[in-house]
């Protein structure tokens, strides 16, 4: 499954450890920067996963910025994105079985790295169940 991976100078830190995650789970990573902590804007890295995402260059993407809202806010502009922030494992599991997220979004000043893998994981392992929420998902575009 390929899985693009993108944040701003907050997300920095996080997104390598997620990164090496992804790649330890056998995943295609694209990593579409930032490659620093310089402050860069957050949008401009939400645009590349978010239009990667829409255009079914990959089947997910992952954004990580200080507090996970911008980058998800950004994200879901595009047709057919459905992020989410994952603050904790009910978000990463019911965002996917009822709502086929396909964006995962943290905010690195709110949750320790630890927490996102493990949400990450959770996220990436949970299956869309379909049925009553597969039209309600549709009804979204």
């Amino acid at each position: 499954m390929k899985v693009v991976i993108a944040s701003d100078h907050a997300g920095f830190t996080m997104k390598e450890s997620l990164k090496l995650l992804l790649q330890s789970l056998q995943y295609e990573v694209t990593d579409l920067g930032t490659n620093s902590e310089e402050s860069v804007d957050y949008p401009d890295f939400a645009k590349k996963v978010g239009a990667a995402v829409s255009i079914h260059k990959a089947e997910m993407g992952v954004l990580i910025c200080g507090s996970g809202i911008g980058m998800c806010m950004a994200a879901n502009r595009f047709k057919g994105v459905r992020a989410v922030v994952l603050n904790d494992e009910f978000d990463a599991e019911m965002s996917r079985k009822h709502n086929d997220a396909n964006v995962a979004c943290f905010g690195a000043r709110k949750i320790t790295e630890d927490s996102a893998r493990k949400f990450l994981k959770i996220w990436l392992n949970t299956k869309f169940e379909g049925g009553r929420h597969e039209r309600r998902v549709k009804n979204i575009d």
